[in-house]
């Protein structure tokens, strides 16, 4: 029996052409009152350049689940995990725990190592010591978060 209640899919990553988006610079972008962000737009982006810095060991990963909403991983969201990026403390990873994929914040504690949840509305969630005996791995970081605001 499995120890997540999260969903976990990858997917390979794709880069076959540039997408270049407009991008609003020289100015704060403000979530109160609309203002002329036309005159600001300048240049365009690659987001593949901008979100996929190791394209060979980069994948999305669909998670459902809502054990991360507090680090704004959404129910659902779409995550890029970099597999070249070397964990941290406070990272948050895609680990394999016993055989299954989970998304937690990585948190080493001197020779102790945690998968910690971050949903403080629901108390099923709780941080998971790494013992001796459990297979485990950390798979890659999650470098970015892509998320929708709309609802489905």
């Amino acid at each position: 029996m499995s120890l997540f209640t999260d969903k976990i899919a990858v997917h390979p990553i794709l880069v076959s052409e540039a997408v270049a988006l407009p991008i609003i610079r020289d100015t704060a972008v403000k979530a109160g009152f609309p203002s002329p962000a036309l005159d600001y737009m300048q240049d365009a982006i690659d987001l593949n350049q901008l979100l996929i810095k190791h394209p060979s060991s980069t994948f999305l990963v669909n998670i459902e689940g809502d054990s991360m909403v507090d680090a704004f991983i959404a129910n659902p969201a779409l995550l890029i995990i970099d597999r070249a990026l070397q964990v941290r403390n406070g990272d948050i990873v895609l680990a394999v725990v016993n055989g299954d994929f989970t998304v937690k914040r990585y948190v080493r504690k001197a020779d102790r190592i945690f998968l910690v949840p971050e949903n403080k509305q629901n108390s099923m969630y709780q941080p998971i010591e790494i013992v001796d005996g459990m297979e485990f791995s950390v798979w890659g970081v999650v470098a970015h978060i892509i998320s929708s605001p709309r609802k489905r």
